[in-house]
């Protein structure tokens, strides 16, 4: 071997031998059992327990069983993996309301979270009055009673669920994915500034109870031409027992795109609103690629809406040049 070949072969496996150094590994794990036989009973007391600064993957794990708490991870305490057994035997829920964000069943203000096969529930039975409802809407009373508020970079979730009626997911800010969920609600059930890929998820249109009006799937929240934010489904199915838009501009340059997913007839025609935007409907990019079902019809779609630029489209659907430059959602994926 020569000394150029020896050279090339040091520099490959130093190479290699870093990248297996970097690779994700949960340092330990933490047990949560309603019935005592873990080291907590409680979720809650197992965030707690985590030191701040912790730079190191902890798993928290719930055994099946309906937690009644409401769950803060602070923005000091990242790393942690939240699993449960299933979303359909692992449910964490709790029933403030009020807030589009405070009154979240679960507030994650940290980055670097993974959560996995849990069901968030809020489960408020009480409706008051909703302000932002537009006049349509106005006769129906509701609050909001989001089952998650997401305020950090770097999130993902998989097999997990979300269940309310408005504002079920606070998508606040950051890049989040979702993968393989659950996502249901009436109005504005998946809503904020994030920057975000929901990729094979179910979305379940509920019915507003006491009226036949439509809801409205997202309110995404994008400023300015510079915000990279956005809500970007990939392979998804949406449906329901109510119907509803599948979003409406709770910002100027909202930015919400729907590709190769099945649309049921749960979408009314018109599929997309302005809200409050109308007449600067140029700066709104809603967008339908690829979809089915019979609600994909877009022969009768809102008139302003514009046809995408090719470049924008496979930004978009670029997930790793959208939300995943530095490859963190394998290294959360492949956390065992």
């Amino acid at each position: 071997m020569s000394h150029c070949e020896l050279f090339l072969f040091l520099l490959i496996a130093m190479h290699l031998s870093f990248g297996a150094s970097k690779a994700a590994k949960i340092q330990y794990t933490i047990l949560v059992d309603k019935s005592g036989k873990g080291h907590f009973t409680k979720v809650q007391q197992a965030i707690d327990s985590i030191p701040s600064g912790n730079k190191q993957w902890v798993r928290v794990k719930l055994t099946p069983g309906i937690y009644d708490e409401k769950i803060n991870i602070p923005r000091d305490k990242p790393y942690i993996l939240l699993e449960g057994d299933s979303p359909s035997n692992t449910v964490i829920q709790y029933g403030d309301f009020g807030s589009s964000i405070t009154s979240s069943t679960i507030i994650i203000s940290t980055g670097n979270f993974a959560a996995r096969k849990i069901m968030f529930k809020h489960c408020i039975r009480t409706v008051m009055q909703n302000t932002y409802m537009q006049p349509s809407l106005a006769k129906f009373d509701i609050t909001w009673a989001p089952a998650a508020t997401i305020d950090g970079d770097k999130i993902s979730f998989t097999e997990c669920g979300f269940i309310g009626l408005q504002d079920t997911l606070t998508d606040a800010r950051g890049r989040h994915f979702f993968h393989s969920c659950y996502i249901e609600g009436a109005i504005d059930f998946i809503w904020g500034s994030g920057q975000s890929v929901f990729e094979g998820c179910n979305i379940n249109i509920k019915r507003l109870p006491g009226r036949n009006g439509p809801g409205f799937i997202t309110a995404q929240a994008r400023n300015s031409p510079q915000d990279p934010s956005g809500f970007v489904f990939k392979f998804c199915n949406v449906q329901g027992s109510g119907q509803a838009y599948l979003g409406r501009a709770y910002r100027e340059y909202s930015r919400v795109l729907f590709y190769k997913s099945g649309i049921s007839e749960a979408i009314v025609p018109q599929g997309w609103d302005s809200w409050n935007y109308g007449g600067r409907e140029q700066h709104i990019a809603f967008w339908e690629i690829e979809n089915t079902g019979n609600g994909a019809d877009t022969s009768k779609r809102a008139k302003w809406m514009r046809a995408p630029k090719a470049e924008d489209v496979n930004f978009l659907l670029d997930t790793k040049r959208f939300i995943d430059r530095e490859g963190w959602i394998n290294e959360q994926l492949s956390l065992a």
